[in-house]
């Protein structure tokens, strides 16, 4: 099926699902890219004690720490 025909049923509120392949479907931008950021120990320590406290491994911590700042970003002028 033609993307425009795709859009015209779906536009029309008639059922797409089937057409999709859902199996392949992907999120744009998730791919991962490798990052190295160099820690003091005193840091990597406190991390660590962290990621053991939630369950979770200093990686996943680092990541849930980075994606809720970054959602949630401090505005100019407010310390």
């Amino acid at each position: 099926m033609r993307a425009k025909t795709f859009d015209r049923k779906f536009d029309a509120g008639l059922r797409v699902a089937d057409q999709l392949e859902i199996g392949k479907a992907r999120r744009v931008g998730t791919n991962p890219k490798r990052v190295n950021v160099d820690f003091p120990a005193w840091m990597v320590d406190s991390l660590d004690r962290e990621a053991r406290r939630m369950g979770v491994t200093r990686q996943s911590l680092i990541k849930l720490w980075l994606a809720d700042r970054l959602a949630h970003p401090v505005s100019a002028g407010k310390r």
